[in-house]
């Protein structure tokens, strides 16, 4: 293929993306407000200690002009000691203010940044699951860590040096009027060079470093797709494939970043022409006017280091745009997911990465209300025209224990999304009811995966996220539902040990037990299982199916089965193919209709047989099925 065409498809592919919304300037700059509001004694507290460390710092040009005059008068030695001491004094008084200026400053900013950080923590959690999905990991990724990082930086140093660059620009224009309004006209010769060059620099930089985030994005997605799928990539032999699309995200970011270093380096060249333009008008009116005689030499030279002082401040006021646009982009990119509205009703989803807290359980065991979930003519598809579901229908009675079964492709793990809430239907529904009828929007409905996330900190805080209040004994009782509780106990510090990075290594089997464990605490009406057992062994596969099936008892059960004997036990079986159910009953009924699950249980026979027979191959349908269960229908995008 192509690269032309390989560029054409990553486009279409990129186009199908629904970036995480950003927020727009104006309104980035009302979101700061909003959060400095606040803290508005605290910003006119570093602002006003600003001023006065800037303020003191311009009395060291006229004291030094006033030091070339008493030369030029060929005064004795001992005249220019008071202006000596005056400007050690300045010295002493300018650095205890500034230090305590930019303090407060950088707390004002710290503060700030926090308050911003937790507002996009608490609305990035509850962003809907579909919407994360539909950006990409890599889009909520970059914003976690890169623009945050951006963000924080400019707020730690950027800011404070922004804001102490401008008021000394400010004050030592005003300090050469103070001196001869001449001087002042003549520093601003250098002026219009300067607002040219800021323009100019904000007009290409802000469309750029936009531009640069989302390469970035981009990168960081087709990385993480990449490594994620490493398994699939090498069984169809994509790497060369895969390596040239993370090649061109990669370049294209590069290319962006080059972009901006050429920017910022005629940046630096437009300065100064306006920096020696500025200098050498400064020079000449003090020429003519100590010609003139209308000020002295220590003006004049007073006027001269007043503007060279300026180079420092104006410079590092324009330099620090270059961060200040990469820290806006940055910002809005933030602001645009704080800004999303909090969900009218609490969502069905409960994931096993995070689960919110849960009511209280009955004393009784499972949640009393269970759930009946009704499925009706639902359609769906990931991308337009390439539809994954066709009119599925399906009934999961309250209490109910159901397996849902087919090969890999059929929308399996797309259905089970679709009933947690992960994704809403293209078309048709799914209701929740509680077992005497009543709808109930808020009614929670679990999702366990296979890819379950162990926070690091104590395990006994890794459980309370599925219910903040748990005692240690509703703890030791969840883990023991679970069979968990013997190798808990037997950790270094038992509940207390830490686990996740960092801390003590859990076995994959361990691993779905805390998760299942989890799901015993938040005690929901109507768990789904997303072939939640997969990541096992065979051994260990048994154990979890034997944990899973404690986990669910009493409540309404969908479980996507890893293996046909965990589907054998369930009160029912739904076979789906090609997005669609071929197939609903029990085990019995289904071996007697000779159908697809009779064909998938013969084959899971003759590999059980086979595995019976060679002690060293892993339980599994795969030998003749090739892949039935284990891949997650988040694949059938491809698929299809």
């Amino acid at each position: 293929m192509s690269a032309t065409a390989d560029e054409t498809r990553d486009t279409a592919t990129t186009v199908h993306r629904e970036l995480l919304p950003t927020a727009t300037q104006a309104r980035t700059r009302a979101a700061v407000r909003e959060l400095v509001r606040p803290h508005r004694r605290l910003a006119l507290a570093g602002f006003a200690m600003m001023v006065v460390a800037t303020a003191v710092g311009l009395l060291v040009q006229p004291l030094l002009g006033r030091i070339v005059d008493l030369v030029a008068d060929q005064r004795p030695p001992g005249s220019i000691t008071q202006p000596v001491v005056l400007l050690v004094l300045v010295a002493l008084a300018q650095g205890a203010t500034t230090v305590l200026g930019l303090s407060l400053v950088a707390r004002l900013g710290e503060t700030v940044l926090a308050q911003l950080r937790e507002r996009f923590v608490e609305k990035a959690l509850r962003l809907p699951l579909e919407q994360v999905e539909k950006a990409g990991a890599g889009d909520l990724t970059a914003r976690v860590t890169r623009d945050v990082s951006v963000v924080g930086e400019a707020v730690r140093s950027a800011l404070p040096e922004l804001a102490r660059s401008l008021l000394a620009i400010v004050l030592t224009l005003a300090a050469m009027a103070a001196l001869d309004w001449r001087f002042f006209l003549a520093a601003l010769i250098a002026v219009p060079v300067q607002a040219s060059t800021a323009r100019w620099y904000v007009r290409n930089a802000v469309p750029l470093y936009a531009e640069q985030r989302i390469a970035t994005g981009s990168q960081q997605q087709q990385l993480l797709d990449t490594i994620a799928g490493a398994g699939t990539v090498r069984a169809f032999r994509l790497e060369e494939e895969h390596t040239a699309r993370v090649t061109r995200r990669s370049s294209a970011a590069v290319e962006l970043t080059l972009r901006g270093v050429r920017l910022v380096l005629n940046f630096y060249n437009r300065l100064h022409v306006a920096e020696y333009a500025g200098l050498a008008a400064v020079l000449v009116t003090g020429f003519l006017l100590v010609r003139g005689g209308s000020v002295s030499i220590g003006t004049a030279t007073a006027a001269a280091l007043y503007f060279h002082s300026l180079f420092t401040p104006v410079n590092q006021a324009l330099v620090l745009l270059d961060d200040a646009q990469s820290a806006t982009a940055a910002l809005a990119r933030l602001v645009g997911v704080a800004d999303q509205p909090s969900p009218a009703q609490p969502s069905l989803a409960r994931t096993s990465l995070a689960e919110p807290t849960a009511s209280e359980p009955s004393a009784s065991g499972p949640s009393a209300a269970h759930g009946t979930v009704t499925v009706t003519g639902i359609d769906h598809a990931y991308e337009p025209g390439r539809p994954v579901l066709h009119g599925v229908d399906l009934t999961l009675r309250a209490g109910e224990r159901v397996a849902l079964v087919g090969v890999s492709g059929a929308g399996k793990t797309t259905l089970a999304k679709l009933i947690a809430g992960v994704h809403r239907p293209t078309s048709g529904s799914v209701h929740v009811t509680t077992d005497d009828g009543v709808p109930r929007e808020g009614l929670p409905v679990a999702l366990v995966t296979q890819e379950t996330h162990v926070f690091a900190g104590p395990l006994a805080d890794d459980l309370r996220l599925a219910r903040a209040g748990a005692t240690d004994d509703e703890l030791r009782t969840a883990l023991a539902a679970v069979d968990a509780l013997d190798w808990a106990g037997a950790l270094p510090d038992g509940l207390d040990t830490v686990v996740g990075d960092g801390g003590h290594r859990l076995t994959s089997a361990q691993v779905q037990q805390l998760a299942l464990a989890r799901l015993v605490l938040a005690d929901p009406p109507v768990a789904v299982l997303d072939e939640a057992t997969a990541e096992a062994g065979s051994t260990g596969a048994r154990l979890l199916e034997q944990a899973a099936d404690r986990a669910v008892e009493g409540r309404t059960a969908l479980i996507v089965a890893h293996r046909l004997t965990q589907a054998a036990t369930a009160d029912r079986i739904v076979v789906m193919d090609g997005g669609r159910i071929v197939e609903n009953g029990t085990h019995d009924e289904l071996c007697a209709a000779a159908g697809p699950y009779a064909s998938l249980w013969a084959a899971w026979s003759g590999t059980r047989a086979t595995a019976d027979r060679t002690p060293t191959h892993h339980d599994s349908p795969h030998t003749s099925t090739s892949h039935v269960t284990t891949s997650p229908d988040t694949t059938t995008v491809k698929d299809h």
